[in-house]
């Protein structure tokens, strides 16, 4: 069976990552100037993209409520914490976000892109799945960073 000449890509084959989407990371990661980035694929131009920012003043709350509740998207968000000796830190989480009530096309797409989209991000510390809020609860971030 060949294959050849076939260049409509398919779902695990994974997006491609925007420049933009990579700055933005950079941006949040090197001057802090984003407390979060929301990313989501853009399935017309395989790729993927910046969907929101958030201003470093903004909470947890804030970043919480930017994701929709039945799509997927991926996120980073720089965590700032004080430790037991008192030293002001900060780590950055990448989460993937796939609730139950998403599409299975959007949860495989999302599935086969994230591990190359997430190489792309240089400087992420820890990494979360989740498929429900409570899973990327403040707290869990917390239990992590410490």
């Amino acid at each position: 069976m060949s294959f050849k000449g076939i260049s409509r890509p398919n779902a695990t084959s994974g997006m491609g990552v925007a420049d933009h989407s990579k700055n933005t990371f950079m941006d949040l990661k090197r001057k802090k100037v984003y407390r979060y980035v929301i990313f989501k694929v853009d399935e017309k131009k395989r790729e993927v993209v910046v969907e929101k920012t958030g201003n470093p003043a903004e909470s947890y709350d804030d970043f919480a409520a930017s994701f929709p509740e039945n799509d997927c998207r991926y996120a980073v968000y720089d965590f700032d914490f004080v430790t037991s000796e008192n030293c002001q830190k900060s780590k950055i989480f990448f989460i993937a976000w796939s609730p139950s009530s998403s599409r299975i096309r959007a949860k495989m797409i999302y599935a086969t892109s994230k591990d190359r989209f997430r190489r792309e991000l240089d400087g992420v510390h820890y990494e979360i799945q989740a498929t429900d809020p409570t899973e990327m609860d403040l707290e869990v971030l917390r239990e992590r960073a410490h």
